[in-house]
C-alpha cells in the first residue's frame, strides 16, 4: 500500500503563488482534493505525480521523492484535466503506447484489461478524434491503468461525462479504494466529492484549508453562518420569534422576503416548523442564499 506525503510544500511562478506551505498525507482508499477552480488542485496534482517539483518542501511516495525518481512513474497513473491524447490514433493504440513504456511484458494483453475497465471496448478501434469528451476523459483512464498503479491521481475526471459514464467511474474508483490502492481525485463540486471519498482535503487559494472525513468537513460547513431566505404568511411575526432563538445571530426584512442569519443549522431546521405551526403561520419557502462552493471554502480558510 502507497503513501504520498507532502511536507511543507509550495509552488510559485515568478510572483504567483499557486501553493502556499502545503502539508498533506493521502494514503489508501479514496481521497477527495476539493476546491474552487484555481484552489491549486492540479499544480498539487502534477507535483504529486512527479511532473513538476515543489518550489520548497518535498513530495514522496513512500518516503522516498516523486520529482526525477524515473521509478515512481512506474507505481503512479496520472489522468489530467487535459484532454492529452492524440486525435489521430485509435483507442486502442494510444493506451497500448503508453503500456509499451511502462516496458510491460504483454502490451496487448494489458491493453485490452485496461479499456475492458472503463467500458469502452467497443470503441477501441475508433479515432480518438471520434469520441466524445467523456470518451476522451474514459480512455484517459485506460491509459493510466494500463500498468496497474498503486496510486490513481486525477484530475477532474467527471468533467464532459454524461450521467451513465459518472456513475461507473465512482464505482470504479470506490472498488480501486476499496482493493487498497491510493486514490486521489479533485472536483470543485461538493456533491461529488460526497459520493466517492472516504476522505476530504480541502485547498483554497493555494492552503490547505480543512482536512477529514466527509462528516467532519460538512461539520464545518454546516456550523458557519449560513444566511436564509424565508417566505411566510407573515414575515414580520415569523422575525419576531426566530430573533429572539439563539439558532439566529440576525434578522432582515427585506423586499418580499425574510433573510435570517443563522448560526445552528441543526436547531434552526427544527424550530423554524414548530414555530410556523404554533403560531399558525405559512410557510412558502426556506432557502439558503449563500451555499455555493466558494462561499463555504471562504468560511473554511477564515477559519483557520
Amino acid at each position: 500500500m502507497s503513501v504520498i506525503q507532502i511536507d511543507q510544500v509550495s509552488r510559485w511562478y515568478g510572483n504567483v503563488v499557486a501553493v502556499n506551505d502545503v502539508t498533506m498525507t493521502i494514503g489508501p482508499g479514496v481521497t477527495g482534493l476539493l476546491g474552487p477552480n484555481g484552489a491549486g488542485k492540479s499544480t498539487l496534482i502534477t507535483m504529486m505525480a512527479g511532473f513538476l517539483p515543489p518550489s520548497t518542501g518535498s513530495v514522496t511516495l513512500d518516503d522516498v521523492p516523486v520529482w526525477q525518481n524515473q521509478a515512481a512513474y512506474r507505481h503512479i497513473g496520472l489522468v489530467p484535466e487535459t484532454e492529452a491524447v492524440y486525435d489521430t490514433l485509435t483507442g486502442a493504440q494510444f493506451v497500448r503506447a503508453n503500456a509499451e513504456l511502462q516496458g510491460l511484458s504483454n502490451p496487448a494483453a494489458a491493453t485490452t484489461a485496461a479499456i475492458s475497465t472503463v467500458e469502452l471496448t467497443d470503441a477501441a478501434r475508433r479515432r480518438i478524434s471520434t469520441y466524445s469528451k467523456g470518451m476522451k476523459q474514459r480512455i484517459k483512464m485506460a491509459a493510466a491503468l494500463v500498468h496497474e498503479p498503486s496510486v490513481l491521481l486525477l484530475d477532474e475526471p467527471f468533467n464532459g461525462m454524461d450521467p451513465r459514464q459518472r456513475l461507473h467511474l465512482m464505482d470504479l474508483l470506490r472498488k480501486m479504494g476499496a482493493d487498497g490502492r491510493t486514490v486521489l481525485f479533485s472536483s470543485h463540486i461538493l456533491e461529488e466529492v460526497q459520493q466517492v471519498a472516504t476522505h476530504i482535503e480541502v485547498v483554497i487559494s493555494g492552503r490547505h484549508a480543512a482536512s477529514g472525513d466527509y462528516r467532519a468537513i460538512r461539520t464545518l460547513m454546516t456550523d458557519r453562518p449560513v444566511l436564509y431566505r424565508l417566505r411566510s404568511s407573515d414575515d414580520r411575526r415569523l422575525a419576531s420569534a426566530l430573533i429572539g432563538d439563539p439558532c439566529t445571530s440576525g434578522a432582515d426584512l427585506a423586499a418580499g422576503s425574510l433573510q435570517v442569519q443563522v448560526a445552528d443549522f441543526e436547531r434552526f431546521s427544527r424550530i423554524v416548523p414548530a414555530l410556523a405551526r404554533d403560531l399558525g403561520i405559512r410557510l412558502l419557502e426556506v432557502a439558503p442564499t449563500d451555499e455555493s462552493l466558494e462561499s463555504v471554502f471562504s468560511y473554511l480558510v477564515g477559519r483557520r
